[in-house]
Order: structure tokens, then C-alpha cells, then sequence
């Protein structure tokens, strides 16, 4: 699965707008949705604030894994 597919699979799993999400990378909701739909591609910082929020795996949401593991704590 590519990570364009796994942000928004898991966006709609915790029941949440574009524009929810956006506001907490502090991005447009336009800027989110192209994200989502890989018309351009999401920085890795605001990779890592996603996993450290649904609490899974920098594997997991980048697409290289299926297995869904908890994001690593210090």
C-alpha cells in the first residue's frame, strides 16, 4: 500500500476530516488532500506527527509494512 492510501485509510478509521487533520500539521485542508491523493508528496516531519498520533509505526504508515505497530517511545 502506498502512503498516500495508508494516511487517508487511517484518517477515516479515527473518523476524522482533512481539515482536522490539516489543522494539526498546520496545513490547508487543500494541501492535506493532495497529500492523500499523491499529487504531492507529504514531508517527512509531518510523516512522523501522524505516526506519533495514531500511535503507529513510521512501517506502517509509510506503506513498507502491513503490521501495525505502536509508534516507539523514548
Amino acid at each position: 500500500m502506498k502512503y498516500n492510501e495508508r494516511i487517508r485509510e487511517i484518517r477515516e478509521d479515527h473518523f476524522l476530516t482533512q481539515q482536522k487533520v490539516a489543522e494539526l500539521l498546520n496545513v490547508g485542508q487543500r494541501t492535506y488532500a493532495d497529500y492523500e491523493s499523491g499529487k504531492i508528496r507529504i514531508p517527512i516531519d509531518n510523516l512522523l506527527i501522524l505516526a506519533r498520533f495514531y500511535n503507529v509505526s513510521m512501517d506502517y504508515i509509510s506503506g513498507a509494512s502491513n503490521l501495525k505497530k505502536e509508534y516507539p517511545r523514548k
